[in-house]
């Protein structure tokens, strides 16, 4: 289903509670916030992501004590870029329901995103040793970028292995560890990391991106340049075959 229909089912489902149901009934109140709260999340997959905010605080109002509510709210406030406001969110999901693993990997996004590297890691290493949490390789990954901006190169390639490890179609793994081989000046790991993650996924074109600098790196102008050029075909009109005409046209010397 996609997210519109989701949407339209959802609605006619409000309409269906609000008409059954007596007014002031408290099971009224709580169906119509578990609504809200649903269709908070369809607009989320959507990206409105103000119309999910206005949908969740209906839901916070009736439902203050709901974790799933807490956390959805803090994603879209990070998805606003509002970090601040989504690691109070986040925390209060945790404080609500301390085993709530997603919102503590959340939390610890949210702290990335403050370039609070050392909360970010305080928060996601609790995470390593939770046996029941289903994706674990995603507190894994966001330990790698939080080390990776330390400047601490080898634990961040220890924490991104780990991660495909627990998931070996984990492209942002790859390309964590493709990057971080770039700063150490290791040009070929780097290629075959970023290659690696586009046998997974062909069609993410900020790893072709990576993979022609990489190229540029290692001094394979050639494969630089096609890599350019793949992008342009592949996604024109974007922002990413902008760059890529930007990096052809500084290329001055022959193929």
């Amino acid at each position: 289903m996609t997210s519109r229909k989701r949407i339209g089912m959802i609605i006619i489902l409000m309409i269906a509670v609000m008409v059954s149901c007596a007014p002031g009934n408290k099971v009224l109140t709580n169906r119509r916030a578990e609504a809200s709260r649903d269709l908070g999340e369809a607009y989320m997959q959507e990206g409105n992501y103000s119309a999910a905010l206005r949908e969740l605080l209906k839901a916070e109002k009736a439902l203050p004590a709901d974790p799933f509510v807490k956390n959805d709210l803090g994603l879209v406030y990070l998805a606003k870029e509002r970090p601040e406001t989504a690691v109070n969110y986040f925390k209060k999901a945790i404080a609500l329901n301390p085993d709530y693993a997603p919102a503590r990997n959340n939390l610890g996004t949210a702290y990335l995103a403050l370039k609070d590297w050392d909360a970010a890691i305080k928060t996601l290493t609790v995470l390593t040793d939770d046996l029941l949490y289903a994706s674990p390789h995603l507190p894994l990954y966001n330990l790698g970028q939080a080390y990776y901006n330390k400047r601490n190169f080898t634990t961040a390639l220890k924490y991104y292995q780990e991660a495909l490890e627990r998931n070996p179609q984990f492209v942002l793994a790859y390309r964590g560890m493709g990057q971080t081989y770039m700063v150490m000046n290791q040009f070929p790991k780097a290629i075959e990391n970023f290659e690696k993650g586009l046998e997974i996924a062909p069609r993410f074109p900020p790893l072709y991106l990576n993979l022609a600098e990489a190229y540029q790196a290692a001094r394979n102008r050639r494969a630089a340049v096609e890599t350019y050029q793949k992008v342009i075909a592949l996604f024109p009109h974007t922002e990413y075959a902008e760059a890529a005409r930007k990096r052809l046209a500084n290329e001055r010397e022959p193929i």
